[in-house]
């Protein structure tokens, strides 16, 4: 499944126990007629995914749903949802490429004027 919003909120990376569990939640906010506010966490080494994404950015993330169960003390049962991610994808458009020089403005180039009626005629058939 797939979530496609803009960043809300990035949490920082936290360890949990003796194990050294790593998680990391960010916040998505769909954009739709009633945009949403999705909670996603990432775990262990997918937290470093979040390193090169900044609030206010488009992104889709790739995620699972988990649910788990859970027997409190006095013997209830309770269940928890949860949505993984693991993977993210800047979806915004760059302008401009750093492979791809920028063009210059039309002022830039003067019209060519000063050709004759065999130049303007160069083609080879």
């Amino acid at each position: 499944m797939e979530i496609q919003g803009r960043i809300k909120m990035i949490d920082e990376t936290k360890t949990y126990g003796s194990n050294g569990f790593r998680k990391r939640e960010v916040v998505v906010t769909t954009e739709e007629q009633y945009p949403q506010h999705i909670l996603v966490e990432f775990v262990q080494d997918k937290t470093d995914l979040l390193n090169n994404y900044q609030v206010g950015q488009l992104v889709k993330i790739s995620i699972n749903l988990r649910g788990r169960e859970w027997v409190n003390p006095q013997g209830e049962t309770k269940y928890f949802n949860s949505i993984q991610g693991w993977r993210i994808e800047n979806m915004e458009v760059q302008t401009h490429p750093e492979n791809i020089p920028p063009v210059p403005p039309m002022e830039a180039f003067e019209p060519a004027d000063d050709f004759s009626d065999e130049d303007h005629d160069d083609l080879p058939f």
